[in-house]
């Protein structure tokens, strides 16, 4: 099976979240770790899986203005953050969901997103899950959230081992169905 992960971080914790992720999923895949700014065309081809995954802004998906509101937050004087070169100027999650045509693929959505109830916080993921399935992703999992502290997203204690969970429980379900469907093709 071979799987892509296709990820939009503005300070490094999406990234890792992705990394996580990969490393769950590696057990049953060869996995691809792609940035959003470097995923091209051609990236899904002969892939089984992508999931995808960005920080959450203002209850969704980035958009240009709030990653520009990130850049502005991470220039600061006195910041410790450090923004993830190409970040600010895109394209996001968003962007490239957009100018996907038809997929066959199985996908999945994650995100990064502050500590809180959902409601108050938002998920990305949700918009994430809704783009791949009208672009014709067979949704394989229910979207995965990951908790970082304040605006500026280092993760809580934790995330990253239920993020690398969270891709073994996926290529489980994503190994099982790329081979029934070998099955049914022969």
């Amino acid at each position: 099976m071979r799987a892509v992960i296709v990820y939009e971080s503005m300070f490094g914790s999406t990234r890792k979240v992705a990394e996580a992720i990969a490393e769950g999923l590696a057990e049953c895949a060869e996995v691809s770790v792609v940035p959003v700014t470097s995923a091209d065309a051609h990236i899904l081809d002969g892939a089984d899986l992508v999931v995808v995954g960005g920080p959450t802004h203002t209850h969704g998906m980035s958009r240009p203005g709030t990653r520009k509101m990130a850049g502005k937050l991470a220039r600061k004087p006195g910041s410790e953050v450090e923004l993830v070169p190409g970040a600010v100027s895109g394209p996001g999650v968003r962007e490239w969901l957009a100018s996907l045509g038809r997929l066959e693929v199985a996908g999945a959505a994650f995100d990064t997103r502050l500590q809180g109830l959902p409601a108050f916080t938002g998920r990305a993921s949700k918009s994430i899950r809704r783009l791949l399935a009208h672009h014709g992703a067979r949704i394989a999992a229910s979207p995965g959230s990951f908790l970082v502290e304040g605006l500026t997203g280092a993760l809580v204690e934790g995330e990253l081992g239920r993020a690398r969970a969270w891709g073994e429980r996926l290529s489980g379900v994503t190994a099982s169905e790329a081979s029934s469907r070998r099955r049914q093709a022969s």
